[in-house]
């Protein structure tokens, strides 16, 4: 399933790529991300890097485990989080972040399939809202990182 937001927040487009690119801190202000345990970090070039993100995901009834590579692109304002192993047949994740008069235009992207097929329902059923979700996840960390912007 594909679902692509674009949001604009009052933040500068270095800093929600920093925050977003921190994915080790991702369990301290996303709620449903329980653990999250990054390794082999690799320099790919001048201001690309990656590293491998085990994440541990908790809903109601529901515990999955599942890793990705996040390449993190700081030329161009991208973050990319693609499938090492978990429950997805596929994932691929890009956030970008574009100046805007009143701060950034962010482009978030997303495309995974469950291998199960009641956990793919499920997902896709609440996707929107999920998305929506998660965006203010961030919006409010940024908040707290960046103070209230006008």
């Amino acid at each position: 399933m594909e679902h692509r937001l674009e949001r604009i927040l009052p933040y500068a487009p270095d800093d929600l790529f920093a925050l977003v690119g921190d994915v080790g801190r991702y369990p301290e202000f996303v709620p449903w991300l329980t653990r999250m345990r990054v390794s082999n970090p690799q320099v790919l070039g001048e201001g690309i890097d990656s590293v491998d993100a085990e994440a541990t995901v908790s809903f109601a009834f529901l515990t999955e485990r599942f890793s990705t590579r996040v390449v993190r692109n700081a030329p161009a304002h991208e973050v990319r989080a693609t499938l090492i192993r978990g429950p997805f047949r596929a994932l691929d994740n890009r956030w970008r972040f574009q100046p805007h008069p009143t701060g950034t235009m962010i482009d978030f992207y997303i495309d995974f399939a469950f291998s199960s097929k009641l956990l793919d329902a499920l997902l896709n059923a609440n996707m929107s809202r999920a998305a929506d979700r998660l965006i203010g996840c961030f919006d409010e960390r940024a908040r707290v990182l960046y103070g209230p912007k006008p």
